[in-house]
C-alpha cells in the first residue's frame, strides 16, 4: 500500500510557508521547498521555467506585485502514484483561487481595485522530501472576463465563479483506502476509451446514452474562461460537447504527464493533451490547416459508480497563440 501522508504533508507546509511569508522571503521559502532543478510549467505567457529564482522572477513576484493581500482558497487536495511512470512517483494535487485585490495592471489586464477570484490547479512531484516538478495552470481569462472584458465572445456556457465540490469532501488530508483509488482510476479510463471511440468514429453528435455509461445525469462539468461551466448530461452536450467536436477535427489524444487517484479523486494534466486543427467556429477562430497544441487541466469528483463533477483548466491563451491571435495584446482580436 503506497502512503502519501509524508508528501501531502510537505506540500502543506510549502504552502501555507509560502502563502503567509513576508514578501522578502518568498523566494527562501521556495528555495527551501524544491530542489535545486525544480521544474515548474505554466500556462501562456509563462510556460516551462528552471530553479526556484527563475519561477519565482517570472511568475509568482508579478501575481504578488499585481494582487495584494492574497489568499489560497484551496477546495481540493488529494495525492497520488503517477500510473504512467515505471518507477514510484507520486504527485499532490490542491485546486481552488487564489483570491486578492487587483490593484495593477497584471500581463497588460488593466487593474480595477476590487476583488479578483484567480482559479487555479496546481501538481506538484515529490522525491526526496522536495518538491522536484510543478505544474501551475491559472484561468488568465477568468480575470480579463471579471474585469469586464469579452475576449471570447462566443462562449457558449455559463461564465460563473466555480465553488468547490458539492460534498465539501474535497480535502483529502488522511489515508484513504487505496481500492477507492482504483475504482476512481477505472472509471476515469473506460471514459476516456469512450471518447477514443468517438474520435475514431467520427461520432461529434452522440446520444445522452454514450455519456451516461460514466457521468451521472445531474454531472456538471466546470469549464475554463472562454468555454464556461455547464450542468447535466444534454446541456453539457449542446454548451461544450458538440460545439467543441463538431468545430475540431483530426483529434489525436496524447496521454498525460500525470494521472493520479485518491479515494474519490481523480486528476491529470497533459504537455501537451492532444493535437487538432479548427473546422471554423470554435472560440470564434476561422478554419486553419494548423496542427494546434492543447493543454488541459482535468480534476473529477466519482459519486459512486458514475462521475459527478469535473473541473477544466485548458490554456486557451497558448491555443490561440497557436493561431496568431494574442488576447493579452489585442483583447478584441476574436470580435467580428
Amino acid at each position: 500500500m503506497t502512503d502519501f501522508q509524508r508528501d501531502k504533508q510537505i506540500v502543506r507546509d510549502y504552502t501555507a510557508a509560502f502563502d503567509s511569508a513576508d514578501p522578502d522571503d518568498r523566494l527562501s521559502v521556495l528555495k527551501a521547498y524544491t530542489v535545486p532543478d525544480y521544474y515548474w510549467r505554466g500556462m501562456h505567457p509563462f510556460y516551462e521555467l528552471s530553479g526556484a529564482e527563475a519561477v519565482f522572477a517570472n511568475f509568482w513576484d508579478g501575481l504578488f506585485t499585481s494582487f495584494t493581500s492574497v489568499q489560497r482558497r484551496m477546495d481540493i487536495f488529494f495525492a497520488g502514484q503517477n500510473i504512467y511512470s515505471e518507477k514510484t512517483e507520486n504527485w499532490v494535487c490542491n485546486m481552488g483561487h487564489f483570491v486578492g485585490l487587483f490593484d495593477q495592471d497584471w500581463l497588460g489586464i488593466p487593474a480595477t481595485h476590487k476583488m479578483a477570484y484567480l482559479p487555479y490547479a496546481e501538481f506538484h512531484r515529490i522525491e526526496d522530501g522536495k518538491i522536484a516538478e510543478s505544474a501551475l495552470f491559472c484561468d488568465i481569462i477568468r480575470i480579463m472576463q471579471q474585469v469586464g472584458l469579452d475576449p471570447i465572445p462566443t462562449q457558449t456556457a455559463a461564465a460563473i465563479i466555480q465553488p468547490g465540490p458539492q460534498t465539501h469532501d474535497g480535502f483529502l488530508f488522511n489515508s484513504q483506502d487505496p481500492k477507492e483509488a482504483q475504482i476512481s482510476l477505472d472509471l476515469v479510463a473506460q471514459m476516456v476509451e469512450d471518447l477514443n471511440i468517438l474520435n475514431q468514429t467520427g461520432d461529434d453528435r452522440c446520444p445522452p446514452s454514450v455519456l451516461a455509461e460514466t457521468w451521472h445525469q445531474d454531472m456538471v462539468w466546470y469549464g475554463p474562461g472562454g468555454i464556461g461551466s455547464t450542468y447535466t448530461i444534454e446541456r453539457y452536450q449542446e454548451q461544450h460537447q458538440y460545439p467543441f467536436r463538431e468545430g475540431l477535427t483530426d483529434k489525436k489524444f496524447l496521454g498525460h504527464v500525470t494521472r493520479i487517484a485518491e479515494g474519490n479523486y481523480v486528476g491529470w494534466f497533459g504537455w501537451p493533451n492532444l493535437t487538432n486543427r479548427n473546422r471554423g467556429g470554435f472560440l470564434g477562430l476561422l478554419e486553419s490547416d494548423k496542427k494546434a497544441e492543447m493543454r488541459v487541466v482535468d480534476i473529477y469528483r466519482r459519486d459512486g459508480d458514475k462521475l459527478a463533477e469535473n473541473w477544466v483548466f485548458i490554456d486557451i491563451l497558448y491555443y490561440l497563440i497557436q493561431h496568431d491571435v494574442d488576447l493579452l495584446k489585442n483583447p478584441d482580436a476574436l470580435k467580428r
